[in-house]
């Protein structure tokens, strides 16, 4: 599986996202995707499926250091003292050692950035988690988390599929030389039946999920981590691998993006590019 070279970290280019994931489904998915050849695991203290996450880890006979898991601090657990005990508690629901990457859910203008980064060093000094990230961060916000970070950021996971332009963000990022997770890389299935990518997905055999998901690993540092709630998916999310597209098909998807392309709009966003 490809793997991404970031600030330190190796990921895994295809994760497994877990939100809206529950109980034994949720179980029951992440054992199905670590049994098919997944390596990358995505939760968050959001979710509400962190048990359920590790449970299946350990049940799945896969060795702890093949996996890359990571989790998610929520937004009114960002401060000093308050985010390690929010990361412990993680721990302790996913009974896994250690996480291999903590990011920042969402950024929270109400506590100071430098306070947040400060305490996510410590987690990463202490051994809980092997990396540290961000989510949900504009262009502006990845300078000013870099400058008052004391340990690299490896990544920031963002909304991010064709009808999205995300071009400054992706920049940003790799100026830093962070990569870039796209959850809702598929847009909730909306490119099922997109004339472009069905083109496309015909020339090489794809399915448009496929298609769209190796659009986005063939950009530089590029990662995605589709949810499914179907184990018939999940092979087909995780065989993006065996074709090239041309810089003329990777132009022509991106060209798809559109001013109401973004799905996820939470009322605490930040001033999005």
């Amino acid at each position: 599986m490809r793997r991404v070279a970031c600030n330190g970290a190796e990921i895994p280019a295809i994760g497994l996202g877990t939100w809206e994931l529950r109980g034994e489904q949720c179980a029951e998915i992440v054992g199905a995707a670590l049994a098919l050849g997944y390596r990358h695991v995505d939760t968050a203290q959001m979710y509400e499926n962190e048990g359920e996450v590790g449970a299946a880890i350990r049940a799945s006979g896969v060795p702890r250091d093949e996996i890359f898991l990571t989790t998610k601090v929520w937004r009114d657990r960002l401060g000093a003292g308050e985010l390690e005990r929010s990361v412990e508690e993680s721990l302790e629901r996913l009974d896994t050692g250690y996480a291999d990457l903590v990011l920042i859910h969402w950024p929270n203008a109400a506590v100071p950035l430098q306070e947040t980064l400060e305490a996510l060093a410590r987690v990463r000094r202490d051994g809980r988690a092997r990396h540290i990230g961000i989510s949900n961060f504009p262009s502006a916000m990845i300078d000013d988390a870099v400058a008052v970070s004391p340990e690299p950021i490896v990544t920031n996971q963002i909304e991010y599929h064709p009808y999205l332009d995300q071009s400054k963000v992706v920049e940003t990022c790799r100026k830093h030389g962070i990569s870039v997770t796209a959850y809702c890389p598929i847009a909730r299935a909306r490119v099922v039946g997109e004339p472009v990518i069905e083109e496309i997905a015909a020339k090489y055999g794809r399915t448009p999920a496929q298609v769209t998901l190796h659009w986005l690993i063939q950009q530089p540092g590029g990662i995605a981590v589709p949810r499914t709630q179907s184990k018939s998916r999940l092979a087909e999310n995780l065989d993006v691998e065996g074709f090239t597209l041309t810089d003329e098909e990777m132009a022509a998807i991106a060209a798809l993006a559109e001013p109401g392309g973004r799905i996820v709009n939470a009322a605490w966003a930040p001033d999005w590019d």
